[in-house]
């Protein structure tokens, strides 16, 4: 690894947790600094009113707390939803999302605190080591990285609970409790332990914001979201405010078994791992806003903005956040988003998600046109000449391989 570099002051992404309140005690003891800390609500589900104080009693110079929730819902997370990205079939990128906005606020504390250095807890395996620090480099560059996970030589987090057992360091993971998680309010993941093998079915006492579908209750319950302009804005007619309709949406359908997901993912260092999500309020919203875009977008742009979706979650998973590419396709999302308001009214029952219906001032569907029944807006009699022209490249190519069969 070489001489490591010399630190002043160095401000940690804080969880409070066994990885960050290790890492907090090892940078003192090896790079001889001071340690700000910088914890950030984003709906995680800690009581963080004593987050302050353990970090200072671990060895903290000061502790920053912020509640960032409703700019993680409207700056982060809805935008990725409006833009309809989904990694690999089924991951709404709650982790991936919130790393830069972490990450962010790292650097403005630096800046403010005259910190030359920046600190985080992921391994050196992990997806979030790419996330934290290319934020790092596309705000501020000139600040030091520090990895304790790729220097320091605890090997894993049994390691870590002894380090922490030994210096007095309170935690609340134990050998049998080793899952890694991370939740915030959209979604909460987890890895590790048991999980680490993907043929080996996730425990249902893991499972902390869902119940399963067996013990969802045995009536559904409807539900309808308004949107404006791709935004969610209202629950059953009530407006709320984003972090309010996240935290009901989340309660529904948790209680109904809806949004649990099991993946077998590719991680951007190269490697497969295997996550277990839970995502209850982000599935429904997911669901319903790729309903309404259904009725409010023309073919040509719903068919291009899926391409446009995926490299937009290939973005986001990759920790591109801050980058001009992914302000280009927030603009084009913007503009496809001019019309997709209205209304989804759903199901919700035993971890499924069915849609009843979906209407929008800007629907672009026409009963008279799709009817079945007898119209006076559609000559049936034109389609006859589209398929000709629409065929005619198949009618040339079956004219010309009848010609070289025949000579």
């Amino acid at each position: 690894m070489g001489e490591k570099p010399t630190v002043k002051k160095v401000v940690l992404a804080y969880s409070g947790g066994l990885d960050t309140s290790t890492i907090l005690k090892w940078i003192k003891e090896t790079y001889q600094c001071e340690v700000i800390t910088f914890t950030a609500d984003i709906g995680q589900g800690d009581d963080l009113s004593q987050i302050e104080q353990k970090a200072l009693a671990t060895g903290a110079s000061k502790a920053y707390v912020l509640d960032l929730k409703e700019e993680f819902l409207t700056q982060y997370a809805f935008p990725t939803l409006r833009a309809g990205a989904v990694y690999e079939r089924k991951y709404l990128l709650g982790t991936s999302f919130a790393r830069p906005l972490i990450a962010k606020y790292q650097v403005e504390i630096a800046k403010k605190e005259g910190a030359d250095a920046v600190a985080h807890g992921c391994t050196g395996k992990g997806n979030d080591q790419v996330r934290f620090e290319l934020t790092y480099k596309a705000l501020a560059p000139e600040l030091k990285v520090i990895a304790p996970w790729r220097e320091w030589d605890l090997s894993g987090r049994e390691a870590l609970l002894e380090y922490a057992a030994s210096r007095g360091i309170p935690v609340s993971q134990s050998r049998e409790n080793i899952y890694s998680r991370d939740q915030n309010l959209w979604h909460l993941s987890h890895e590790g332990g048991p999980l680490e093998d993907p043929w080996t079915a996730p425990r249902e006492d893991m499972f902390q914001l869902t119940k399963s579908p067996e013990a969802a209750p045995d009536t559904p319950v409807e539900i309808t979201l308004g949107f404006e302009q791709g935004y969610p804005v209202s629950l059953n007619g009530e407006r709320l405010d984003p972090v309010t309709l996240l935290e009901k949406l989340n309660q529904l359908g948790g209680e109904h078994g809806i949004g649990r997901i099991d993946l077998v993912e590719n991680r951007l260092v190269g490697m497969k791992s295997r996550g277990v999500y839970e995502q209850p309020g982000a599935t429904i919203l997911a669901i319903a806003h790729n309903e309404l875009e259904s009725i409010t977008l023309d073919r040509e742009t719903l068919h291009y903005k899926d391409l446009v979706a995926q490299k937009y979650a290939e973005l986001v998973y990759y920790g591109l956040w801050f980058t001009p590419l992914r302000e280009a396709l927030d603009a084009f999302v913007d503009v496809t988003q001019r019309t997709v308001t209205g209304e989804v009214r759903l199901k919700l029952y035993k971890g499924n998600c069915i849609v009843l219906g979906r209407r929008s001032p800007y629907s672009l569907y026409q009963e008279s046109l799709a009817t079945f029944g007898a119209d006076a807006v559609y000559n049936q009699k034109d389609a006859e000449g589209f398929i000709n022209l629409f065929g005619l490249p198949l009618t040339v190519a079956a004219f010309a391989k009848q010609r070289r069969q025949s000579s």
